[in-house]
């Protein structure tokens, strides 16, 4: 999930400009990120890679990890129907030994196959770890590379995908603020989340994602407040992929009974962290590449690639 923390503790005062930190410049305290989930790639230990059990484990852990250092969310598990899963044999000839990777989706589908680095058979049945690990290390890149062709096949042959249309985003409404926050809030979000790259709707049926603003306020004593401002976007499957978090010292006088600029500078702040949270879940997971000759080809379009 992507998670933006704007931390604005300058005050407003009742008859000034609005500070900078409230115009996007937070300063040594501003935004940061976070990474948002991503579907997984599971790696299942291997028991047909002529590799002892140990061995096996140790391998589907090394290449787990080695994917997701080539940005491939990757983790060493049961085979798991439900998301994308890669299965490692091997073949042996003439004293050595070749990994062989198949990639199936969440539909049980054959996505592709490549055949990894050839290595001694001896060290490879005793399970050397360094071998294993470099072994998963040298074919990490190439699965990658292999996994992004795949993306992009997917992605380019579906007419529907996020990828060749413009995203649409439903505001399920603000809650929480005192005076005309809540409405005031909505009002000027609406008016700002709309871009080429984004389409703000009004029927939750056309949604691809959306998104919902929950304000909290703490008194801190002398007519002043901390405000948290939280918007929640989601897709179309309920999954949280992005959160805009922004923290404002405020007085009472600024919200009771009218927001007025402070909803429209918070507003058009969180718009743009929306987009950015939007932007980042539709970007392709694995790039752009176009897949080897090897990799097998769906009859349909399946759920996004890991």
């Amino acid at each position: 999930m992507r998670r933006v923390i704007l931390a604005l503790p300058l005050a407003l005062a009742a008859c000034a400009s609005l500070p900078e930190p409230f115009l996007g410049n937070p300063g040594p305290e501003g935004a940061r990120l976070a990474v948002p989930k991503a579907p997984v790639l599971v790696v299942p230990t291997p028991a047909n890679a002529a590799l002892p059990p140990k061995a096996a484990a140790l391998y589907a852990s090394d290449l787990a990890a080695a994917l997701a250092n080539a940005d491939v969310p990757s983790v060493a598990g049961p085979a798991d129907k439900t998301e994308w899963n890669l299965a490692v044999t091997a073949k042996t000839a003439d004293g050595a030994v070749t990994p062989t990777y198949a990639i199936t989706g969440p539909d049980q589908k054959l996505y592709g196959t490549l055949t990894g680095s050839a290595v001694p058979a001896g060290v490879w049945s005793a399970g050397d770890p360094t071998v294993l690990q470099t072994t998963a290390a040298a074919d990490s890149l190439a699965l990658a590379h292999k996994l992004s062709g795949i993306n992009a096949q997917l992605q380019g042959s579906d007419p529907t995908s996020l990828e060749n249309r413009t995203p649409r985003l439903y505001l399920t409404g603000v809650s929480g603020a005192p005076g005309d926050g809540d409405t005031s809030l909505a009002l000027n979000f609406s008016r700002d989340v709309n871009s080429p790259d984004l389409e703000l709707v009004t029927d939750p049926a056309r949604a691809d994602f959306t998104v919902t603003g929950v304000v909290k306020v703490s008194p801190l004593g002398g007519g002043q407040d901390m405000v948290e401002l939280d918007w929640l976007v989601k897709d179309i499957n309920q999954r949280l992929i992005g959160q805009v978090t922004q923290l404002h010292q405020l007085a009472d006088t600024d919200m009771s009974p009218y927001w007025g600029d402070v909803a429209a500078a918070a507003a058009t702040e969180a718009a743009g962290g929306v987009q950015e949270a939007v932007a980042h879940d539709v970007l392709p997971k694995a790039g752009a590449d176009q897949p080897s000759a090897n990799a097998a080809t769906p009859s349909t379009a399946s759920p996004a690639s890991p």
